[in-house]
């Protein structure tokens, strides 16, 4: 009987050891292949795209609160005013550590962004629209280096900004 029972056991932890490590229990066998990494930014590139973006939000936001005359619009632009100089301010600090200072100026992409939000006559759809897409792209990039980003001193600056990013994000959804 002793015996049966160690037997039984053995074949108990051996099911258990079928299933490679990091497989998920209910993946195929044979389907499974591990996900390669994200290749993470360099971390002058994450600055440079991070200043740009913060820098976009500030200046589109404080054109918000000129031409909107919708005053959720304008309230919103103030909140994300805060949001984004408290974010370029960490990240300033945490750069200059690197020896990397944020640009003053905008990336083509957002400098031409901006310009089309200044020329808009349909200005508050324009804000908003752009609002929400300038936001999800930060996100993904403060995401993705807060996980894979190669400086220990700017993973945290990044994990950080995602939090701001999606109480933002929330926020305008509500509009």
């Amino acid at each position: 009987m002793k015996r049966f029972g160690a037997i039984a056991l053995a074949v108990l932890i051996a099911g258990c050891a079928t299933r490679p490590a990091g497989r998920p229990a209910n993946e195929p066998r044979g389907t499974y292949a591990p996900q390669p990494l994200p290749p993470s930014v360099s971390p002058a590139t994450y600055v440079a795209q991070a200043a740009s973006i913060d820098l976009f939000v500030v200046r589109s936001s404080e054109l918000a609160q000129q031409r909107s005359a919708d005053p959720r619009l304008r309230n919103l632009a103030s909140t994300l005013i805060a949001g984004h100089n408290g974010l370029a301010a960490q990240l300033s600090f945490g750069g200059r550590r690197l020896n990397l200072l944020p640009g003053a100026a905008l990336l083509p992409q957002h400098q031409a962004m901006y310009d089309e939000l200044a020329a808009s006559a349909n200005f508050d759809q324009t804000y908003v629209r752009q609002q929400r897409a300038i936001h999800g792209a930060a996100l993904s990039l403060h995401s993705d280096y807060a996980r894979y980003g190669p400086s220990p001193t700017l993973r945290p600056v990044a994990a950080n900004a995602v939090t701001v990013e999606r109480g933002h994000l929330a926020l305008l959804r509500g509009l």
